[in-house]
């Protein structure tokens, strides 16, 4: 039987690896040899190198999964930039982990975390969950936030009496955060406007 010339199976793997990213999920090397049967690693690398050298992938060094669609944004598409604190505040991570596909017109202005910690339970988010963050939309009491403290992220549920912002806890195992006036860096990085679980 004669052989799949190279540029078709190339193509085959571009369209495998672009459907992955599009399901937030890229995949590893051995996930293509696996999927296309290549004898070695070797061979699945070989057409990832070539796509990433076309301009067509982009590979983040050091990772594993770190293959992408260049410029970061695909329409219908928004990148997981990292994980936030959902409990004490934790160090802001910005460090793609995936895409999640969402409506177009929302592709440019809006991000994905995922969730670490218990303190929004009461509002059915919960550790391990996907958020999906709009950084243009007005920010009214009540609704559930990605605020920055200094270095730190956390989400949390929006709410401010006269001057003073509270940032709620959903669960009353956990503190509420009051940012202080001339204390750390604070400001809205934007309003939750989904929120999406993996099973």
């Amino acid at each position: 039987m004669p052989r799949t010339p190279a540029g078709q199976t190339r193509a085959k793997v571009h369209a495998f690896v672009y459907q992955r990213i599009l399901r937030g999920a890229p995949p590893s090397v051995r996930e293509v040899q696996e999927a296309f049967g290549f004898r070695s690693s070797a061979t699945a690398r070989q057409h990832l190198d070539a796509l990433v050298e076309d301009g067509v992938l982009e590979r983040e060094p050091g990772r594993d999964r770190g293959y992408r669609v260049p410029g970061a944004v695909v329409p219908g598409v928004v990148p997981i930039v990292g994980r936030v604190q959902a409990g004490s505040l934790s160090e802001a991570i910005e460090c793609a982990e995936g895409y999640v596909a969402v409506s177009a017109e929302l592709a440019d202005s809006s991000f994905a975390l995922i969730v670490v910690g218990e303190s929004m339970a009461g509002r059915e988010i919960h550790d391990g969950d996907i958020v999906l963050v709009r950084r243009d939309a007005p920010v009214r009491q009540g609704d559930v936030v990605v605020a920055l403290v200094g270095d730190e992220a956390t989400v949390k549920t929006y709410a401010k009496s006269g001057q003073r912002i509270v940032l709620k806890a959903e669960n009353p195992d956990y503190e509420d955060i009051v940012p202080t006036p001339g204390g750390a860096e604070f400001r809205i990085l934007g309003r939750v406007f989904e929120v999406r679980r993996r099973l």
